[in-house]
């Protein structure tokens, strides 16, 4: 049966060749039914919608961003399973918060993060940094859609928001004052694990200009303690997101700034980012990635503890909080066939402009620019886009106190939630813990010796494809892509789906990037009696 559905997967995805022509990519009913696109795009121009629409049930981008290969030896590749560990292990990361973070032992110990890419480019970022100015260490997934412009933006600037709005009126007046005389700012933030190469770098100091001006008017609020940490995720949030939008309605004379700026505002992401301060935890959501707990009760049994709720035609208060928001005679326009105006499976995101600007504003701004086609923006308005806006970046926030019971937290982006439900997630999670324990358990009770090591190796070579991995993240990663039905790891599923051509990969799975933070459970027992 494992070499069926290998079969099936391949044969599929030759079928799905056959609709990606005339330089546009189609997304094809070969694709599996869990992973569709978050953007439907409509090209310009009646004729050209009717004929996409006949040919691809109406779902049609303007132009491809990857090479197409119909090479039939694409589809012959096979990974062994030395090379699919290979692939699946390529971006993870592991971390003792000790060792990157010069400070007294905290409620977090460690993480563990991994990313597999759907999309070229990948379109989603993580990033965890230190607020150097304040106490709190913080996560963030950006799961980003219509190219990876905003997923990168957001997940550069985002932080600093955040960092900036928990400052205290003494410390921003030092920022202020700093900027003033021309020497250095303090330090705000410590990356531990950066979202990326930056190719905003030639901007910054636009972005820099505009933190400035968010920091000034908190410093017009006279506030001496500074908001506290919802009001700071909150407003972080939304005023990023105002700023995204406002920047390309500017003038902006020097060229590469407008373009990067217009890329951003006209793709979109999602976020979700947890704030983590001694026993303080706060998530703010905003979209569909999925944050989760890891719950082991005293009994010893293990439960799972939601932190947010997904942002989508799903969510029933969504759909409650559009419908209040627009006028009664869009209640059936305003969500159709489980997108936002048919086109946007996330109801809250950043940037998206089409969705959140008049038709007028959109046209003005988009006259200015010299070549939108080169910069592979969208220009067309949603149909159904009576009273804009229609999108928000407002995020759900939750604050939750950790108790010794809270092991561990998991963030990730909707490919993973796609597929593995929260009770899933936080199974494999166990498993891995217990499989790491065994390991130390077994090395413990065996001399340490060249002959040990080497026979350690070789039965986990043999293992092979079930060899234990040393990331969280990359099991997760790793039974996303490679379970069944019934929930069993296929071996020939799993090389299968990373064999597909990158042009068709993202048919059958979406871009995953994951986070695992594990508590100190000692340390939040001491500090709750201390309390």
């Amino acid at each position: 049966m494992s070499s069926t559905v290998s079969y099936w997967i391949l044969s599929s995805a030759r079928k799905t060749i056959a609709t990606l022509q005339g330089g546009q990519r189609l997304y094809s009913r070969y694709a599996s039914n869990r992973i569709i696109s978050r953007w439907r795009f409509f090209p310009q121009g009646p004729a050209t919608l009717k004929d996409n629409a006949t040919a691809c049930g109406g779902i049609a981008v303007q132009k491809a961003y990857r090479h197409t290969s119909t090479e039939e030896e694409d589809f012959h590749l096979q990974l062994s399973p030395e090379q699919v560990n290979e692939v699946l292990r390529a971006g993870e990361s592991a971390h003792k918060i000790l060792d990157l973070v010069s400070r007294a032992p905290d409620s977090v110990l460690r993480f563990e993060s991994n990313q597999l890419a759907a999309n070229s480019p990948v379109e989603d970022r993580g990033g965890i940094a230190a607020c150097l100015q304040t106490n709190g260490l913080l996560f963030g997934i950006f799961d980003g859609h219509g190219g990876h412009a905003c997923a990168q933006a957001v997940s550069e600037r985002l932080f600093y928001y955040v960092a900036v709005s928990l400052m205290s009126q003494q410390t921003l007046e030092q920022m202020e004052e700093a900027m003033e005389s021309m020497k250095p700012l303090l330090p705000i933030l410590q990356w531990l694990k950066h979202p990326g190469d930056s190719i905003y770098k030639d901007v910054t100091s636009v972005h820099l200009d505009h933190l400035r001006v968010y920091w000034q008017e908190l410093l017009n609020l006279h506030m001496e303690m500074g908001l506290n940490t919802e009001e700071a995720l909150m407003y972080s949030f939304q005023r990023l997101d105002s700023d995204i939008s406002l920047e390309i309605q500017a003038p902006l004379e020097d060229e590469m700034t407008r373009n990067l700026s217009l890329q951003v505002a006209f793709s979109g992401a999602t976020a979700c980012l947890a704030h983590v301060d001694g026993v303080h935890l706060h998530v703010a959501n905003a979209g569909d990635c999925r944050a989760i707990l890891g719950v082991q009760e005293d009994n010893g049994m293990w439960s799972c503890l939601p932190l947010t709720r997904d942002h989508n035609a799903w969510n029933p208060a969504e759909l409650s909080r559009l419908k209040r928001e627009h006028p009664e005679s869009e209640d059936r326009t305003v969500i159709m066939e489980n997108r936002l105006l048919g086109v946007l499976m996330p109801c809250r995101a950043f940037g998206d402009v089409q969705l959140k600007w008049s038709k007028e504003l959109q046209r003005s701004v988009l006259e200015r620019c010299v070549d939108t086609e080169a910069l592979n923006i969208y220009r067309f308005t949603p149909p159904h886009c009576y009273t804009p806006p229609y999108l928000t970046a407002r995020p759900e926030v939750t604050y939750h106190r950790l108790r010794p019971q809270d092991k561990f937290l998991v963030l990730a982006s909707d490919g993973l939630w796609d597929v593995l439900g929260n009770e899933d997630v936080v199974r494999l999670v166990v498993e891995h813990l217990t499989e790491e324990s065994q390991h130390k358990a077994d090395l413990a009770q065996k001399p340490t010796n060249l002959g040990l090591m080497q026979s350690l190796l070789q039965q986990r070579k043999a293992q092979g494809l079930h060899a234990a991995d040393q990331n969280a993240a990359t099991r997760l990663i790793r039974y996303t892509i490679g379970n069944n039905e019934y929930g069993e790891m296929e071996p020939e599923r799993l090389s299968a789906m990373l064999t597909l051509p990158e042009d068709l990969a993202r048919m059958y799975r979406d871009d995953i990037t994951v986070t695992v933070v594990y508590f100190n459970s000692d340390w939040i027992g001491a500090s709750s009696k201390g309390s």
